[in-house]
């Protein structure tokens, strides 16, 4: 098994990936980090990001489309924000469509206009 610093790196390459206006489960991240159903080892890195990261790590999500960060907190309504501010659009209750904005690796984004 890879020491915990280098797991958590490969875990913020994927997540590096993200395109704006596209977001990713938990479990998506895991599964491209090759770490299978390591979902939670993912909020366990996320969680260990430095302060002023430029990690998007505001596109993570969970299996249901929802943001995990307590209803509330400032966590939360930083990263509601901030995908509202890429086109996202966020529920009041933190809900987000995967089958609209849900990344997948292996499709190409298209070009911007």
């Amino acid at each position: 098994m890879a020491p915990t610093s280098e797991i958590n790196q490969h875990i913020w390459q994927v997540v590096s990936q993200i395109p704006p206006g596209r977001v990713a489960t938990y479990g998506d991240i895991a599964r491209q980090a090759g770490l299978g159903r390591g979902a939670r080892r993912v909020g366990a890195a996320l969680r260990g990001l430095p302060g002023k990261t430029r990690i998007p790590w505001h596109r993570v999500v969970n299996a249901g489309g929802a943001i995990s960060l307590p209803a509330g907190s400032d966590g939360r309504y930083r990263q509601i924000m901030r995908l509202r501010a890429e086109g996202i659009e966020v529920s009041d209750s933190g809900r987000i469509s995967l089958a609209r904005y849900r990344w997948d690796p292996g499709i190409t984004e298209p070009a911007a206009l």
